[in-house]
């Protein structure tokens, strides 16, 4: 069992910027991939950015260049830091962790860009 706690949401600017947090309960070391998905109301969640435990890193093209994914393994935790913030990155953002055996989601966190 993994439970994912996210923080660092909130309301910006539009060229602004937030850092996400993802904390485990657990080592991430043990945890295959870990990462960022987003959903807007009535869509289907979408991957954002994910990093594995070689710290392989992948992120949609939407983000690319804006938004970077990284990994602190001391404190079992993950972060999405978001720049250049656009209002079409408006959405929930949900931290999942993938131990192979299965996936495991936080419980979300709003992002709400203004333009």
């Amino acid at each position: 069992q993994v439970q994912l706690v996210e923080s660092g949401g909130g309301l910006v600017q539009a060229g602004g910027s937030l850092r996400l947090s993802c904390a485990a309960s657990k080592s991430i070391l043990s945890i295959n991939a870990m990462g960022w998905y987003r959903q807007l109301p009535g869509k289907q969640r979408e991957l954002v950015a994910a990093i594995t435990s070689g710290a392989s890193r992948n992120y949609a093209d939407s983000v690319k260049g804006r938004f970077t994914i990284s990994r602190d393994n001391a404190k079992n935790t993950v972060y999405l830091q978001m720049n250049s913030l656009k209002p079409e990155d408006t959405a929930v953002y949900y931290c999942y962790a993938d131990t192979r055996a299965r996936a495991y989601w936080g419980q979300g966190t709003q992002v709400t860009v203004s333009s």
